[in-house]
């Protein structure tokens, strides 16, 4: 289902597009140029949201890494 709205754009926006899409496709370029930019924004986010969750566990992890690395080494010295 579409719906009709009436938007404003600026005339350099209008000449771009203009340029590059034909009259009767700029629905179209519009509404995938919309979800285009809407999945990179998401993208951006997630990348964002995934830096931080390992940076605040990365003392954490820093500290089990250790921890088995000490178990791991203990038990490959003691079956050589």
């Amino acid at each position: 289902m579409n719906r009709r709205i009436n938007i404003t754009l600026p005339n350099e926006t209008i000449e771009l597009l203009n340029q590059i899409v034909p009259k009767g496709d700029r629905s179209r370029f519009i509404n995938d140029a919309v979800k285009h930019y809407i999945a990179e924004v998401e993208k951006k986010k997630l990348r964002e949201q995934l830096t931080q969750g390992a940076i605040q566990r990365a003392e954490r992890d820093l500290s089990l890494a250790e921890t088995w690395f000490n178990l791991e080494e203990e038990a490959w010295l003691e079956n050589q």
